[in-house]
């Protein structure tokens, strides 16, 4: 039996794909690649905006014309939103949403010829499902420690497909260090919903700051690499710990969604643009060229010129390392959806363009300071003529080629260039 998987969307689903990959492998199926017949489609949807819920669909439906007699399950954000919708598309014949996961394999071969929708309420969910990956083979591994989101930003519909807040316990995030240790891996990024919440569900006491600390002793885990971060709670002591931590990667995704005050407060996000960057300040002062990543959404209801305007300008303040740029996508059953003055799609794109040309312009920016400089570099795979890496900053880095194999290697790098954001350098004389 063959099973294919595509995963929509961010680092948390596709750390649940790879979870119920393994899944199936251990159940005795052969993975291929989704664009190979299968006797099982998974597709791990995303809706977290409408291009989301599309890009699920043409999945779904993709697979279906590769092979009219595979069973095709659905799992994920859309999924879990809209159910009823995808359990209609043909060829689905099992919708999991998030939650149930772990079953996936006994929920797909109990199936029969029937079709069955399984996705459970996840409003009274507090259980953190212990799904876990374990593959060798990569420099990389993302770990999943937190699930759910209690914000309520305007916006979102994910605290809807999510659920509450649910944290890995921490003898797990260790056990599961212990074990992407064993198999290989270098550089682990801690993943979750809403990561700063992690450990609020357990005790008082714990923190994102203890699920960090349990690499530590590890050995072979030399970096940990944090997801997106809420701004307004990265604190002097929490900012303080990171920095004397010589595994935390000094890359750090604070989201922003808008330089505006009054966009901000209208999508209910919890901090001001100058509350924004003191947090930008603080990191900075303690960890000297880090590189600050964000997310910026354009044209959300009501948005002015003048607005937008105030958006363009604090990015350029602040000197963003890279903008994930995302024109507002209006969510069915989120307060956004109901205000008034939604802009047009031409006004998105327009102003998606405007800031795209501007984070471009940001990027090669900070690439450039490290020009001339020696980084630790963590390299990845061949391509082409080179050997690709990435360093602590989360830039990528291109070294020429010889015979040898250099992935999953540490190399101290002279930097030469930069060019559209990327790093280009040789081996240094000195070495770790």
């Amino acid at each position: 039996m063959k099973a294919a998987f595509c995963t929509l969307g961010c680092k948390v689903n596709q750390y649940d794909t790879e979870a119920m990959r393994e899944l199936f492998e251990n159940a005795g199926y052969e993975t291929v690649d989704f664009s190979e017949p299968a006797d099982v489609y998974v597709v791990n949807t995303c809706t977290v905006t409408a291009t989301g819920d599309k890009k699920s669909r043409q999945m779904i439906s993709r697979a279906h014309a590769l092979a009219p007699d595979a069973k095709i399950i659905v799992a994920g954000c859309y999924a879990q939103r809209a159910p009823e919708e995808v359990i209609a598309m043909p060829g689905v014949c099992l919708v999991i949403g998030a939650k149930d996961r772990l079953r996936v394999v006994e929920l797909t071969e109990a199936l029969g010829n029937e079709k069955k929708t399984a996705v459970g309420d996840l409003k009274w969910e507090r259980i953190f499902e212990p799904l876990t990956v374990s593959r060798e083979g990569r420099t990389r591994a993302h770990l999943k420690i937190q699930e759910g989101c209690d914000r309520f930003c305007t916006y979102c519909i994910i605290p809807y497909a999510r659920g509450p807040i649910r944290s890995r316990p921490l003898a797990e995030v260790k056990a599961e260090l212990k074990k992407l240790a064993d198999a290989g891996y270098k550089e682990v990024v801690l993943t979750g919903i809403h990561l700063m919440s992690y450990g609020r569900d357990l005790d008082g006491s714990i923190t994102l700051i203890d699920a960090i600390s349990k690499a530590d002793d590890i050995d072979g885990i030399e970096r940990i690499r944090l997801g997106s971060l809420e701004p307004q709670m990265l604190t002097d002591d929490f900012v303080s710990t990171l920095a004397s931590n010589r595994k935390v990667c000094r890359q750090f995704h604070l989201s922003l969604q808008s330089g505006s005050k009054t966009v901000l407060e209208r999508m209910r996000r919890r901090y001001t643009p100058d509350e924004y960057a003191e947090c930008v300040k603080r990191l900075r002062a303690k960890m000297p060229e880090c590189a600050v990543t964000t997310d910026i959404i354009v044209g959300f209801p009501g948005e002015t010129e003048r607005e937008f305007e105030e958006t363009l300008q604090f990015a350029r303040d602040v000197a963003l390392a890279r903008i994930h740029v995302f024109p507002y996508s209006r969510r069915e059953g989120t307060k956004a959806a109901a205000m008034p003055g939604q802009l047009s799609r031409g006004v998105k794109a327009v102003r998606a363009a405007k800031l795209g040309s501007l984070a471009k312009a940001l990027e090669q920016e900070y690439a450039s300071v490290f020009v001339g400089t020696v980084q630790d570099v963590l390299l990845e795979e061949r391509e082409g003529e080179c050997f690709s890496g990435h360093t602590d900053t989360y830039l990528k880095v291109l070294i020429p080629a010889g015979e040898e194999d250099l992935s999953n290697r540490f190399m101290r790098v002279r930097i030469e260039k930069a060019a559209e954001g990327v790093l280009y350098g040789m081996p240094a004389a000195e070495q770790k």
